[in-house]
């Protein structure tokens, strides 16, 4: 069974910076895509950044510049490090991985971005 446990929310001002962990269960690299998620209030789900086993990489356009998404094969882990945050970034952030026909989530860390 696949777990992933985020971690790294929190308030945060406008202007500062966050960064987003995700720790899977076992090895990344069995994983086709990892991406961060997120869903603000009366909102749909939207995809933040994605990034595939073979390296590529996507973003929302609203992030392009801001955030970054990373992996590290050795902790299993994938970041996204978030910097001039605005109050509209503010949102429940996912974790998600597919592996095979099958995807996965984690439980969501709130990102408050609030004076």
């Amino acid at each position: 069974q696949v777990q992933l446990v985020e971690s790294g929310g929190g308030l945060v001002l406008p202007g500062g910076s966050l960064r987003l962990a995700c720790a899977a269960s076992g090895s990344i690299l069995s994983f086709f895509a990892m991406g961060w998620y997120r869903q603000a209030p009366g909102k749909q789900r939207e995809l933040v950044a994605g990034i595939t086993t073979g390296g590529n990489i996507n973003y929302l356009d609203s992030v392009k510049g801001r955030f970054t998404i990373s992996r590290d094969n050795a902790k299993n882990t994938v970041y996204l490090q978030m910097n001039s945050l605005k109050p509209d970034d503010t949102a429940v952030y996912y974790c998600h991985a597919v592996k095979g026909l099958e995807d996965y989530w984690g439980q969501g860390t709130q990102v408050t971005v609030s004076s």
